[in-house]
């Protein structure tokens, strides 16, 4: 088993845009998984790629007026699925409709819908607020026959179950190998039918135009990738977006409407991991949002 070094990079002040350049930056050093929260960063890169100049580097070259303190450790190769199943992962339901459970549980409740998800360190087991919610989306619609992608697709959690609620073609993209390979194994645990391609938004050309897109991705990369998101959506088409926060809602909104998508309904939830003096509270709770593409006249 493979050791990591987890990359720990303190940012005062600390926000969103930052975090977002910084997971930027260190993807195109090689880092495989990030986790961001109210005061910083944490990476993960294999040991032997870790390079403590090339972070030195990014830091004296960050374009933020901002303090970045960084700090680092040997992660030893571990049983990931153990570590997930100790520290973070447990059965969750949806809506009383959707099970979310991993092949190493053995205790939990029965459901129309049943996901098994490996998560290793890719992102998505439905516990995040932003999973919770496009599940939700998912299960409120009517997918028969549907053609979806699914842009950013982590762990692949919501293209599994696109497939399982009768979606007739399913693509997931995911830029980052690591998860791409883990979207894969889950896909193989699900017995669907649903086609992960490796790579950013490049790829939607690949995938062809659907009825039904989704993406739980964050604020700055729907903003740059929507004109391409909303070319590979039909008419008449349905695109259901998250990972944001409530107020970048107006933001999304007009953005949409230059490409001829308007709202039809949002959710919101809170972070339930977080505790009532927690800073990140400041941003108010997460939110998403579903648009149809207008029809062609």
């Amino acid at each position: 088993m493979n050791d990591y070094i987890s990359l720990r990079i303190d940012v005062d002040p600390c926000s969103e845009d930052a975090c977002d350049l910084l997971a930027a930056f260190l993807a195109d050093m090689g880092y495989e998984s990030f986790v961001s929260d109210h005061t910083g960063l944490t990476a993960y890169i294999k040991a032997e790629d870790f390079s403590q100049p090339e972070i030195e580097a990014m830091i004296a070259d960050f374009p933020f007026e901002a303090c970045l303190k960084a700090s680092h450790e040997v992660v030893e190769g571990k049983d990931w699925n153990e570590e997930w199943e100790k520290n973070y992962f447990q059965p969750i339901v949806i809506d009383d409709q959707c099970v979310v459970h991993s092949t190493f549980h053995h205790d939990f409740p029965a459901a129309r819908y049943e996901i098994v998800i490996d998560p290793k360190m890719a992102f998505g087991t439905g516990h995040h607020a932003t999973t919770s919610m496009m599940l939700r989306h998912l299960l409120s619609m009517d997918l028969q026959g549907r053609d979806v992608i699914d842009m950013g697709t982590g762990t692949g959690i919501l293209a599994i179950l696109a497939s399982k609620r009768g979606a007739h073609r399913v693509t997931g993209i995911e830029i980052d190998p690591g998860a791409h390979e883990n979207a894969l194994e889950n896909v193989g645990l699900n017995n669907v039918d649903v086609t992960m391609l490796l790579g950013d938004s490049a790829r939607l050309s690949d995938a062809g135009k659907a009825q039904i897109f989704i993406a739980n991705i964050n604020r700055n990369v729907i903003l740059a990738d929507l004109r391409l998101y909303a070319e590979a959506l039909q008419p008449d088409g349905v695109m259901i977006l998250s990972g944001f926060y409530e107020e970048d809602i107006p933001l999304i909104e007009r953005a949409a409407a230059l490409y001829g998508l308007q709202r039809e309904a949002t959710m919101t939830m809170q972070d339930p991991n977080l505790t009532s003096d927690d800073p990140a509270l400041s941003h108010g709770p997460w939110a998403s949002v579903r648009l149809r593409k207008a029809r062609e006249s």
